[in-house]
């Protein structure tokens, strides 16, 4: 059985200061020990902005997003595989910093980064402004080749989240959840009259700066598997992508995924929640085949009734998706799907990139092509000048004003696909 105890600890403000600590809710910030921690000999310029919600403030383009962390008790450490070689996570207590987040900007690695307004009505679009988030621009030397960009962000980004955890190993949390998750055998008759309910957690691994990590390896490299959801919410799975903004699960939203919140909430009540399946998502058509039968399979050993799947991005992914979906019915597992849609600006176009009749259960998190327009706010944090050239925007979209017009595929989580966000549609 493995165990996880996930302290939280509310963190109301962050201040730069000469020691970093909490005290009393606020996350204080030495900049120059935070340097240290995070220096990197391709860098050519490291810049600390602290935000808050409420703030005339819009950070373009953001790469990720993370929530500080610490183990305090087990094993294993946080982000296995880069920060901690050869550790399991998903067991012990570990800490969180609820309220901040750790926000990386600068340069522009793909073209499918995002916006975080911290104020006006691209705020109500992204999880991401009702956090206190340090926002960390980093500039990198002009021959660094996009692969090496993303991989040096995301370390700033993980060590940098790793260390304003650190400050919390002796602070008592302000509330502590417990998670369990069984042997399968010992897990389907805990609750033999309840529906068993398993999570399957597509991956986005579609190629260059399409990269999902799991304990360190490319989601690409593996095929679909088993993986304790207390693993899941103990960093083991780890953003590495640059795809649209608007549906990408940012590392903070691995971390609290609220998929299996949601499924723990409802455990003995009235499903019993078996476990998750992590699968990749792939290019070719032998792959998508091979890797949908694996996911079918483990289902079916698993011994569920039904399944939840939830997709990363959009397009490609939608026949992995519609794949899971076919097998996993055939084999009498019932199956609801979570996804976004592109069904254009006026919302007229088909959802997705493909379709079934057995997809009759659906869950959308809203359509990513609708047009917004963000006003000018006081202050820009990173590089305006993409605002025309992400995903979601268009030749014009930032005007002379400093006002931007995109769809919201171009704001940060707006349609995030596990429902860390707030849009959704329903249907009459």
């Amino acid at each position: 059985m493995m165990k996880l105890e996930l302290g939280k600890i509310e963190i109301n403000d962050i201040q730069f200061s000469d020691n970093t600590e909490i005290d009393n809710g606020t996350l204080k910030v030495n900049k120059d020990e935070l340097m240290e921690e995070i220096a990197d000999d391709r860098v050519t310029s490291i810049e600390f902005n602290i935000v808050k919600p409420g703030d005339n403030v819009r950070i373009i383009p953001v790469k990720d997003v993370i929530e500080p962390r610490v183990k305090v008790e087990g094993d294993g450490g946080i982000f296995p595989g880069f920060l901690n070689d050869n550790t399991m996570v998903g067991e012990g207590k570990t800490l969180a910093l609820k309220g901040a987040a750790v926000m990386t900007t600068g340069k522009i690695v793909g073209f499918q980064e995002g916006i975080v307004d911290m104020a006006g009505p691209g705020a109500d679009y992204t999880p991401f402004s009702k956090f206190n988030n340090l926002v960390i621009t980093c500039e990198v030397e002009e021959d660094i080749k996009q692969h090496e960009h993303e991989e040096i962000l995301r370390m700033v980004g993980l060590k940098a989240a790793s260390y304003l955890g650190e400050c919390a190993k002796d602070v008592e949390p302000d509330s502590v959840e417990t998670y369990e998750n069984k042997p399968f055998l010992e897990a389907a008759n805990e609750y033999p009259d309840l529906p068993k309910v398993g999570y399957i957690y597509m991956l986005q691994s579609q190629g260059l700066l399409h990269d999902t990590y799991v304990y360190g390896i490319d989601a690409k490299e593996m095929l679909p598997t088993f993986i304790s959801p207390t693993e899941v919410m103990d960093g083991a799975v780890i953003s590495g992508n640059c795809v649209s903004a608007c549906d990408k699960n940012a590392t903070y939203i691995h971390q609290n995924n609220p998929v299996i919140e949601d499924l723990y909430e409802r455990h003995g009540e009235d499903i019993n929640f078996m476990g998750v399946i992590i699968s990749n998502e792939n290019v070719t058509l032998g792959d998508k085949e091979r890797s949908s039968n694996y996911v079918a399979k483990l289902a079916e050993q698993m011994g569920i009734d039904a399944a939840i799947v939830s997709e990363e991005g959009f397009g490609n992914p939608d026949a992995d998706l519609i794949m899971n979906c076919n097998k996993l019915e055939e084999k009498g597992i019932e199956t609801v799907l979570i996804t976004d849609e592109f069904a254009g600006r006026d919302g007229a176009s088909q959802s997705l990139a493909d379709a079934t009749p057995n997809a009759d259960a659906v869950v959308t998190a809203g359509n990513a092509n609708m047009t917004i327009d963000l006003p000018a706010m006081d202050k820009v944090i990173g590089h305006q000048k993409f605002a025309d050239v992400i995903a979601g925007g268009f030749d014009g979209s930032l005007n002379d004003d400093g006002s931007i017009t995109v769809e919201i595929q171009a704001i940060t989580g707006s349609t995030n696909e596990l429902g860390f966000n707030k849009l959704t549609a329903r249907g009459y």
